[in-house]
């Protein structure tokens, strides 16, 4: 992992400086910036060696494997920028007072230089001028192959996905106890001596529970971030701070999950992530409600979302704390293979992720692979406390005045209008907020 920062012009080491100084917690061994004809590179890295040989190659790179990634390489004059696939690497861009590109692995960092902050897509490329999309998941023909045959697949381009990500003997997986990051911890398991299991939520939330059992089935090391209501509040400003982002849900998601990354950052440099199941294997409840022609079309949608919501969770609350996040379900040899299963394999009988459940049918204890989906902040014992204590803190009248922000959206609820003033203290009143993904079907006031 690693922060990666510049701008198109040479003589910019100061202002590339201080974006790296806003992001150095994405490489906590150093910063580097060197300056070169056409423009001035910066990294924050944790590998020295890895990056000076970038640097050389008048290239900067985010990398943790061939589809974890976000680069910029200078070539024939230009400042060429690329992001995996999925884009689980962050990557942004904009253009400076004097028309030069910039870009950084966060908002924090581009907002040194310009306020024209813009989003690398996710499997695109921009060279200052156009915008190419190299790739973008898509329907593929689906499998003919029985049940048991798929199946058998999936949990084997899974378990070489799995292993792909792990480059010494211990590694860490952060566990819910939801069927996702459990397969991860699992498959993960035969390829390390000591695997460190990490869960976060309030005293008494299911996850703890779940994860335990399933720490406890696979041997792990299995370590417990609790946390109060009063640290969640006191939390917030760090954790909205480093997400960049107001959206209700991706907030209240990100609190435990923040807490687990800190966690890991005392024992691991790298956790194996769950994220990406749910969109692969229709883990969402209202997915039932859909038909079978429906569904396919609204799993690749969901799925090519994930770059600026569920993912930008998963890389900030890594990231803060100088911990790689990979997430093996957004492999592309795996997405590739899991868009061509019949949608009724992943919906079957009434049951979500029917045919992953029946390819870690022997690696899992039964309560967890018949474990029903349950949404990251409600297993981890948050709910509705945070909705409601922001329900008690901002009256009806101050939620009217201030619901409508100045690039014309619309704040959903007083609980996302609680987060959008901690982010504005943070960030101060942007008046573009395009790069800023939202949940898809988030309650609105009118229903919450």
């Amino acid at each position: 992992m690693a922060g990666i920062a510049g701008i198109a012009e040479a003589g910019r080491t100061g202002d590339v400086t201080k974006m790296l100084e806003k992001i150095e917690h994405r490489g906590r061994a150093g910063r580097l910036v060197v300056e070169i004809e056409q423009a001035t590179l910066g990294v924050a890295f944790n590998d020295r060696n890895a990056t000076a040989l970038a640097l050389e190659q008048n290239t900067v790179r985010d990398y943790a494997g061939k589809w974890h990634f976000a680069e910029a390489k200078v070539s024939d004059e230009k400042v060429l920028l690329s992001r995996d696939p999925v884009g689980v690497a962050p990557l942004y861009y904009g253009r400076t007072g004097s028309g030069a590109v910039c870009f950084a692995s966060e908002v924090k960092a581009i907002l040194t230089a310009t306020d024209d902050v813009r989003i690398l897509p996710p499997g695109c490329s921009y060279d200052g001028i156009q915008m190419k999309t190299d790739y973008f998941p898509d329907k593929q023909p689906l499998l003919r192959e029985k049940p048991e045959v798929v199946a058998k697949e999936l949990r084997r381009k899974l378990t070489a996905s799995v292993e792909r990500c792990i480059a010494g003997q211990e590694v860490g997986a952060w566990l819910s106890g939801g069927l996702d990051s459990s397969t991860m911890a699992a498959l993960a398991r035969p390829f390390v001596k000591k695997l460190h299991t990490f869960s976060a939520g309030l005293a008494g939330a299911p996850d703890l529970e779940y994860a335990r059992e399933v720490a406890d089935f696979l041997e792990a090391n299995h370590h417990e971030a609790r946390t109060s209501m009063n640290q969640m509040l006191q939390l917030l400003p760090e954790v909205i701070y480093h997400l960049e982002s107001f959206d209700a849900l991706l907030v209240r998601s990100s609190v435990a999950n923040y807490l687990a990354g800190k966690a890991a950052a005392e024992y691991v440099t790298d956790v194996l992530s769950g994220e990406g199941g749910d969109e692969m294997f229709a883990g969402y409840e209202y997915l039932k409600t859909l038909q079978p022609d429906k569904l396919a079309d609204e799993l690749i949608d969901i799925t090519a979302r994930l770059h600026n919501t569920a993912l930008q969770r998963v890389d900030r609350c890594a990231s803060a704390h100088g911990v790689v996040a990979h997430v093996p379900f957004l492999d592309p040899d795996v997405v590739e293979y899991v868009l061509r299963i019949p949608v009724e394999f992943k919906i079957h009988g009434g049951v979500e992720k029917w045919i992953l459940r029946r390819a870690l049918d022997d690696a899992l204890p039964q309560k967890i692979l018949q474990r029903r989906k349950a949404k990251f902040w409600e297993g981890a014992g948050i709910g509705e406390l945070l909705a409601q204590h922001a329900d008690g803190k901002i009256s009806d009248a101050d939620f009217g005045q201030e619901r409508i922000l100045p690039n014309g959206w619309t704040i959903n609820t007083k609980e996302e209008l609680m987060y959008y003033r901690i982010f504005r203290e943070r960030f101060g009143e942007l008046g573009d907020l395009s790069w800023m993904g939202r949940t898809k079907g988030a309650p609105s006031a009118a229903t919450e």
